[in-house]
């Protein structure tokens, strides 16, 4: 992927080098499967919470105290990446929404390292990468990537990075034009296994909107190269609801999908790709669930 010399966003901020002494100690690869295997479980958040609570802790040095160290080769690498990245969003959706008549109003980034406050509550890094909507920040610790390629089989080519980064911000797209409203408002009124298919029909719309990031970004910055479309459908097929459950427990269970399976999320992204039409997002919602 060419995205080197590009912009950088300003809304970004790089928290890992200053934090609390103390925290979460957990190995981050173990805890990040941990939450995946729960997730895909449909395990209640509740119990999720209890994981984290109970997750084994640093010790906290006297008073509190701050810890800030120099910034290392590969974390001034990944920052470049993620505010280049992040500022390609930010040109694409601003001419997509200022086409249809809108203003888009950027989201912030916060790369952090072990754990984070947001305003969606403390995460630890074991939960990936994600978009808070209470505070309209996307989370990331860059070492997630690591973990996708060693654990789950996808790909940590920079590209793939992007396609992540760009799912991410596609729940701020969401947010901006009502959709994550309607999906919790149908939630709320709904069981668990129904309310379910709405979390995928949400996180199918994100992937498409990846897509359709890509398509209108590669046509304003030629940045993708041979081999890089492929190392994204790699990753969205490494994290197919139906892969990892078969990949922690050896069987699958559709009900409690929440984010689609290998092929959907290869399919949504790769149309969102090819079309770049962002008037179709409605089509995720109206497709009966069984054809999506």
């Amino acid at each position: 992927m060419k995205w080197e010399g590009g912009k950088q966003s300003e809304n970004l901020q790089d928290r890992r080098r200053m934090g609390p002494a103390g925290g979460i100690a957990a190995g981050g690869g173990v805890m990040v499967i941990i939450v995946l295997i729960l997730l895909c479980m449909g395990a209640d958040p509740r119990q999720l919470q209890q994981l984290l609570q109970n997750a084994p802790q640093a010790p906290a040095r006297p008073g509190g105290a701050q810890v800030e160290r120099p910034e290392t080769a590969e974390e001034a690498h990944s920052r470049e990446f993620a505010a280049t990245i992040l500022a390609f969003t930010e040109e694409v959706w601003g001419e997509q929404f200022q086409q249809a008549g809108q203003r888009y109003e950027p989201p912030q980034m916060v790369l952090f390292s072990d754990r984070v406050l947001t305003g969606c509550g403390a995460a630890p890094s074991a939960v990936g990468p994600f978009y808070c909507p209470a505070d309209k920040t996307v989370y990331l610790d860059p070492t997630f990537f690591d973990e996708l390629e060693r654990k789950l089989g996808g790909s940590k080519a920079e590209f793939s990075q992007a396609y992540v980064i760009s799912h991410e911000i596609g729940h701020h797209v969401q947010n901006l034009l009502g959709y994550s409203a309607l999906v919790h408002r149908k939630q709320r009124a709904l069981s668990k296994s129904e309310g379910n298919e709405w979390s995928v029909r949400l996180e199918l719309q994100a992937d498409y909107l990846a897509g359709v990031w890509a398509h209108h970004g590669q046509r304003k910055y030629r940045f993708i190269e041979t081999g890089d479309i492929e190392t994204a459908i790699t990753s969205a097929n490494a994290i197919g609801d139906d892969r990892l459950q078969k990949r922690s427990s050896g069987f699958v269970s559709p009900e409690s999908f929440t984010h689609g399976t290998s092929q959907q999320r290869v399919r949504w992204f790769s149309l969102g790709l090819k079309t770049g039409d962002l008037s179709r997002l409605a089509e995720i919602f109206e497709i009966p669930y069984g054809e999506l």
